[in-house]
């Protein structure tokens, strides 16, 4: 008896989505956004960081609303007609926040990303919370980093570990 093959598949492509936002669009894997939802009450914190607009509801959960743009030194977005809150899933770095959101500036657009089709983009610098600066199917996006927007407001709550 032949012992099984490990069958290798290269993926082909990435269910995506271009989430616009103020002055730029961010590109991001589908299973990294939980769901881009109707804008809704935001309940401030008082003294939070610029960055942090408050917290939503979702789903019977309150979870943070952050502003990309602010965590990355430029103002504050406005709300539009047709903003929207994506809800990203965060790295889990800590139990206590599963989700974060961010505030959009319109409707997200699926992409079908594959390799063929996106490059880095090496003239653009990487402000804190970009993982990367890309040109997919002839437009530029950025690459959050997710990871850095979760642990920046865990820092801001004490529960960094």
């Amino acid at each position: 008896m032949r012992a099984p093959q490990r069958i290798e598949k290269k993926i082909q492509e990435v269910a995506s989505l271009l989430i616009p936002l103020q002055g730029r669009q961010l590109l991001a894997p589908n299973v990294t956004v939980a769901e881009i939802v109707p804008v809704s009450q935001v309940i401030p914190v008082q003294d939070a960081p610029a960055w942090y607009l408050g917290n939503c509801s979702w789903r019977e959960q309150t979870i943070p609303l952050l502003s990309f743009e602010v965590m990355n030194g430029e103002d504050k977005p406005g709300v539009a007609q047709r903003s929207r809150f994506a809800v990203l899933n965060t790295t889990g770095q800590h139990e206590s926040l599963p989700f974060i959101a961010i505030l959009t500036q319109g409707l997200p657009r699926l992409a079908r990303v594959t390799e063929e089709e996106i490059t880095e983009r090496e003239d653009a610098d990487n402000k804190p919370y970009e993982l990367m600066h890309v040109s997919w199917a002839g437009e530029e996006a950025v690459i959050p980093n997710v990871e850095a927007m979760e642990r920046a407001f865990l820092e801001y709550l004490h529960l960094d570990n």
